[in-house]
This record gives structure tokens, sequence and C-alpha cells, in this order.
């Protein structure tokens, strides 16, 4: 791993950026105050918002942490097919007492205006999904002393990462909670992810920055194995989705553990990406018809979400999981680090006696 990377980690965990009210500043500083790398999402707030998020984890630790930034998306090939979705969750409406969303309300997220603020006031790392900024970018923030990563799921990604000029990659495995990193979203790959043990030896083969390794990571000794396959550290999501800091719905982390929801499918049916989600009633029904257009999707199903979060109904929610959901502890986040660590000791410790017999 690259000095600069290692001074920030006193334990190689960090915590994914979970967007949607998930990644809340007591949640990061609770696990950056605890030796690992904490992380803001700025994806679906404003600038302003991501900043006071910014200043208030701030006030929160003295130690690192880092923010995500999503990249700006292209227009989508078909809006009609918007137009026939949203026709089909017509319905879904007057259930949960609601309207659908407008699915023109913006497609870069907002882009420019956190990159300025991140100029402006820059924070430690900054890491980036949907793709990879320009090297003037990446450049701009190295020089204002940011570390910066980008997400891939295929070693050629990777490689775009590596040549656009960030300084470590985040390889996500199929097997990630939540939306997919792909760089373009090609439906005629769908169903052609890398399990993230193939994809850190593949991507360690392509490029020479450090790598991360995300996907379906819930145990310490699941660390050590992703550290010996070549990765500087793991990135978890699912795992700190269940902790006491985490802002995620009480039922959503209910859900994580319920025998009810036995398995998890990627699906576009709540935001038109390719997204890991436990199989609920919405996902079963709409997931088959829903198109490929992000964010068109997510702007449109966002108030549907919304009310059946606030009727008490998790299947009507999108509850982003990853394959490792049932391992999943109920525990305050800095404790999770260290037992995260203890685990990962204990496993490397394990492996050494074996391999001193």
């Amino acid at each position: 791993m690259s000095l600069a990377l290692t001074d920030l980690l006193r334990h190689p965990v960090v915590q994914a950026p979970m967007a949607g009210g998930v990644a809340v500043p007591q949640l990061a500083a609770a696990v950056s105050e605890a030796g690992g790398l904490g992380f803001l999402a700025a994806g679906y707030k404003t600038a302003d918002g991501m900043y006071q998020e910014i200043k208030q984890l701030r006030g929160l630790t003295g130690f690192a942490f880092g923010v995500n930034v999503f990249m700006p998306q292209p227009e989508t090939p078909d809006p009609a097919a918007v137009g026939v979705y949203a026709h089909q969750l017509a319905g879904e409406a007057p259930w949960y007492d609601t309207e659908l969303g407008d699915p023109d309300r913006g497609r870069d997220d907002g882009y420019d205006a956190k990159l300025a603020v991140l100029l402006d006031n820059p924070v430690p790392v900054v890491s980036f999904h949907f793709g990879v900024p320009s090297r003037d970018v990446l450049d701009a923030l190295r020089r204002a002393g940011t570390f910066t990563l980008a997400t891939a799921t295929t070693p050629d990604e990777a490689r775009a990462v590596e040549e656009a000029g960030a300084d470590a990659v985040i390889a996500q495995g199929v097997e990630a909670g939540g939306h997919q990193g792909t760089h373009r979203d090609d439906p005629e790959t769908e169903g052609s992810g890398i399990g993230l043990l193939s994809l850190i030896s593949q991507v360690r083969e392509a490029v020479g920055i450090p790598v991360v390794a995300a996907g379906a990571i819930m145990h310490g000794s699941q660390i050590a194995a992703v550290l010996a396959a070549g990765a500087s550290a793991a990135q978890l999501g699912t795992a700190f989705l269940a902790t006491h800091e985490s802002g995620a719905h009480t039922l959503h982390k209910q859900a994580l553990t319920n025998p009810l929801y036995a398995r998890t499918e990627l699906t576009r049916a709540f935001s038109g990406r390719p997204a890991r989600a436990l199989v609920n009633r919405f996902l079963r029904e709409h997931g088959p018809y829903a198109p490929a257009a992000y964010p068109d999707v997510h702007h449109l199903t966002a108030p549907l979400r919304k009310a059946a979060a606030a009727a008490g109904d998790p299947q009507g929610m999108a509850l982003w999981a990853g394959q490792g959901h049932r391992m999943a502890r109920e525990l305050p986040a800095g404790q999770l680090v260290e037992v995260l660590a203890a685990e990962l000791t204990a496993t490397r410790t394990a492996l050494s006696a074996g391999g001193a017999r």
C-alpha cells in the first residue's frame, strides 16, 4: 500500500460510503476513531448538504475520513422506456398515498459544485463511483493533498482508473450490496459480473496502484482472504449498515437477518442501474420490467420508497444488501472495527501456526 494510504489506517478496514442517508457523520466518525477509514456519501445530496456533513464530521473526529462522489451520467438511451415503466408503477402511488417522482430531475448529481467544495475545503480522501474523473480533476485533488480512489468492476475499468491518475482502485465484486460501480451501464453485459477474489487477482495483474477490495466482506477472516489475494484494504458496506450509528431505517437493519429475506438479487427496479438488494415484493414485481435508465428511475421511485419506509412497509423499500447480509452484527461501529481487527489477527495467527507445522 502507498505510504499516503497506510498513514490513514490503523486497521485495513474502510467503511463503504452508502448513499441514501446510511453513511452519516456519526458512523464515519466512529469508524475513523476506531482505526478504520470512515466515509461520507455525497450521492443524492446538494453540494451544501455535503459540506455541512463534512463540517459535522470534522467536529466529531480529528482522524482521516473520505467523501464519495457520483460521476455524472449520460443521457438515457431510451426515454420512452421510462414512461412505460412509470405506467407500470402507477398502481404503487395510490397504494402509498404519494405520487411518482419526476424522472428528469438531473443527471450530474451536482458534480461540479461538489468538486469545487472539495477543492476549496480539502478532505483526506475522495472516491468516485459510476466512472472515473479526468486527469485534471484527480491532479487538482492531489495538489490539494487529497488521496483519490475510484471503483472498478473489471480489469479494463481498473486500467482506466490508473490511467486517469487515481491513487488507488476499489475492486468491487459482483457480491457487493447496493449499486455496482460500472463505468458504463451496458445491458448486454448484464449477469457477467466478476466475483471478488477473482477480480482482485485480475486487477492486480492489470494495474500497479493499490487495490481496495469490496464485496460481501463481513468478517475478519474474509479481510484476511482479500489481503492474501493482493488487496491493501477491505471496504465493507453491509457489515456497517447494521451498526448502531448507521443511518439506515430500522426496518432495513432488521431485514438483513430476517429469514423472510433469504437472498439478494441485482436489480434495476429501484434506480435503473444494477444494484444488489434483498428480494422483496417491489423487486419481484417490477425488477423484470425496469429499464436501463439511471438516474431517471431513481428519481421516479424515490417518493414510493420514502412513503413505504414512512408506512413501515419494507416490501416497498430498497433494501440494499450484499450476499453476506445474514452475517450482519448489530454492534456499535467502533466495536465492529475492533472485532474485525481481532478476527483478522486471529486468522493470520492460525494460518501462520498451520504453516509452521
